[in-house]
């Protein structure tokens, strides 16, 4: 039975938050948070909330424990909640991407990152959304960003909408405006982007196929992946990934340069959440992906420890923050959360109602 330690700690400040990590394990020449999770913000008036976060600390392949962080950080509660008038739409590098729907406008927000400032919050308001010829901008798929914050000078931030349109932009530069793309091969229409390597990355449904697009010209490069050292499966476990939807998530390594394909495979869960079905992730696959296409199969990932949720996804050093297991794929979604060590360990599943589905990377504290 999966055990957590739970340890409450009140913070008074980010310079605070900071002491309390370095005296949890972390070293100071580091000066940077654990990956976090959100899980609440205890309500205190106005609309707003303290938030808790979670550092996650796997252990072994069954326990985890975890280090709750109830800070005095306000947020607005509609981040965590939700509301009619704004959704939020994903994260990149700890910034939150919301679209308000009366004006339509597309804003990246700090508040949820737990060093930055909640007296005064960034909000960055993106160009007003074009709509290219037979495409849509309501539903977005994710936003990614070729940098740590939109106020660098060269950050290009990149939206991919559910369908043939992929949008960038560079919010730091005056008169910003989108550069929209098409991509004509409906195996990316529902796929998510992320940056890497200079160039922002979409694997295609089936992960056969990734299409690149670089931060000047955007004529997109497609790559045929060749898959390898695929594991041998039993008929069972033939029947049950034939059952699943299977979504793509590609990763890099933050020191190696190594890329990754994760394969996600979800069915429908017998359980529902207000009368609609969601789905239950039942299997996962690594592959290292090399410039030439080759995409080889692997249980083992080495040091790094693979974070999957509404964020972009992110992959860090286990033994960079004490208490991480590495060769790990920790996965955050609506209703689900799963553990998963890649060698000799059964996937861990647990059921949760999560509006906040973030996982955020590691944040630079000052000192």
């Amino acid at each position: 039975m999966m055990s957590m330690l739970l340890s409450r700690l009140r913070l008074g400040s980010a310079r605070r938050f900071s002491l309390l990590l370095l005296s949890n394990g972390f070293s100071s020449s580091m000066l940077q948070t654990p990956p976090c999770s959100i899980l609440s913000a205890d309500p205190c008036g106005e609309g707003l909330g303290k938030l808790v976060t979670m550092s996650l600390m796997t252990k072994n392949g069954s326990d985890t424990d975890s280090c709750f962080t109830f800070s005095d950080k306000k947020v607005p509660l509609e981040l965590i909640r939700g509301s009619d008038g704004m959704v939020t739409i994903g994260a990149s590098h700890g910034w939150v991407a919301t679209l308000t729907k009366d004006d339509g406008i597309l804003r990246l927000q700090d508040d949820l990152n737990p060093v930055a400032s909640d007296v005064n919050p960034k909000r960055i308001p993106l160009p007003p959304l074009v709509t290219l010829h037979g495409c849509q901008t309501d539903i977005i798929t994710n936003v990614s960003m070729s940098s740590s914050s939109p106020e660098d000078e060269d950050c290009v931030v990149a939206v991919k909408f559910l369908g043939p349109q992929l949008s960038f932009c560079r919010p730091a530069q005056s008169n910003s405006q989108w550069t929209n793309v098409r991509i004509d091969n409906p195996c990316f229409f529902s796929s998510r982007v992320m940056f890497s390597k200079g160039m922002f990355r979409i694997p295609g449904s089936g992960g056969h196929l990734i299409g690149s697009w670089d931060l000047n010209h955007h004529t997109p490069k497609f790559q045929e992946l060749h898959f390898q050292n695929l594991p041998e499966l039993t008929k069972t476990q033939r029947e049950l990934l034939d059952l699943c939807f299977t979504s793509q998530h590609l990763v890099e390594s933050p020191a190696a340069g190594e890329t990754f394909l994760v394969k996600q495979y979800r069915k429908t869960d017998a359980e529902t959440i207000n009368g609609i079905a969601k789905l239950k992730t039942e299997a996962l696959m690594v592959f290292m992906v090399n410039e030439y296409g080759s995409a080889v199969y692997t249980q083992d990932i080495g040091d790094l420890c693979i974070f999957l949720s509404k964020s972009e996804p992110f992959a860090v050093s286990a033994t960079s923050f004490p208490g991480l297991y590495s060769n790990y794929v920790v996965i955050r979604d609506f209703d689900e959360i799963v553990y998963s060590r890649l060698t000799g360990f059964p996937l861990i599943w647990r059921s949760t109602r999560n509006p906040s589905p973030y996982y955020i990377p590691p944040q630079n504290i000052d000192k």
